[in-house]
């Protein structure tokens, strides 16, 4: 009887800490979820990031509140969810931008783009297109090259700004290639594309999405996509390695990301609702108009893509001469 009673109160005094994970997560969530967007109202991850929460909070039953904390290419939004409890209560839109360029080219970040963060769902892909303007007598990428090393730093490319992928796959290739080009940074990629289908710039590589009306309209012309694979909306512009650079690819991602920290149990719960509104048809046509390919992941393996696209991009720009700022 001693002992009965004896491990009886042994387990009294241990369960609140073996449970206290599981009592706290058992309401959750009991009132309104906070999703912070890197980019201002209206942006493809905006667009992107309010559809699925829109969904996410239907299957939740709770309201969820999208706080749009544009600025210094997504760091400042976020560092926000970096510093947020990690009480599911704070979840955040993460991008190749935010996670991989402006980790490895601000010296000064104040969040770790790995150790910071639960990653807690990939939503997709989305490839970029090398496009020219009109005017440039290249119709392939081999042409294109061609006509850059003929004319070392005369062409000019548009990005905006070093802490861009724009701007880090251009670079890739022209390492690939052996060329020079004359960089033009932009405030904005809408207008480095619409002075692309004026003549004043020679080449970009654009979101698909934002492109593809002048593509379609023959304002400017596409020559490859970033993608390992071809995108159905031009199946009949080849892959960059297709074109003659084995080996190349760039994708902008998007993803759902959480305070580091987050309990094992939301993580997995948050990551299987997101994948299941990924499979919904109405959502992938929302996805499909801009331009993003759906790719459903693990936390693990989206961690993963993180990890490994940092790798890639700082050893691009490393061998570029670009250096953190």
């Amino acid at each position: 009887m001693i002992r009965f009673i004896l491990a009886l109160a042994l387990c009294l005094v241990t369960l609140p800490f073996a449970s206290q994970e599981g009592w706290a997560q058992q309401g959750w969530p009991d009132k309104p979820i906070r999703v912070i967007v890197p980019l201002p109202a209206g942006s493809a991850v905006d667009v992107v990031g309010r559809l699925i929460m829109t969904k996410l909070g239907e299957r939740l039953g709770q309201i969820m509140v999208v706080e749009n904390r544009a600025g210094a290419s997504g760091a400042l939004a976020s560092e926000a969810i970096a510093k947020a409890a990690p009480d599911g209560y704070t979840l955040g839109m993460a991008t190749s931008t935010t996670h991989v360029t402006t980790a490895i080219l601000n010296a000064k970040l104040p969040y770790d783009p790995v150790k910071d963060f639960a990653p807690v769902a990939l939503i997709g892909l989305v490839p970029y297109t090398l496009a020219v303007a009109p005017k440039l007598p290249a119709n392939n990428l081999k042409e294109l090259l061609a006509l850059a090393k003929a004319k070392p730093k005369m062409l000019s490319y548009s990005s905006v700004g070093n802490a861009s992928q724009a701007y880090l796959a251009t670079e890739l290739m022209s390492t690939m290639a052996g060329v020079e080009l004359n960089h033009v940074p932009y405030r904005t990629s809408s207008q480095a594309i619409l002075d692309l289908a004026e003549g004043r710039i020679d080449i970009t590589f654009g979101l698909l999405a934002t492109m593809l009306p002048l593509l379609k309209e023959g304002r400017i012309r596409a020559l490859a996509v970033t993608t390992e694979k071809r995108t159905e909306d031009i199946p009949d512009v080849p892959t960059m390695a297709e074109a003659g650079l084995p080996g190349f690819e760039a994708s902008l991602w998007f993803a759902v990301v959480a305070p580091a920290a987050l309990p094992p149990a939301l993580l997995t719960r948050l990551n299987r609702e997101i994948n299941a509104i990924l499979t919904e048809p109405e959502v992938r046509r929302v996805l499909a108009a801009q331009a993003i390919t759906v790719e459903l992941r693990t936390p693990e393996a989206l961690r993963e893509l993180i990890r490994v696209d940092i790798e890639k991009w700082r050893a691009i720009a490393l061998k570029a001469g670009v250096k953190p700022e």
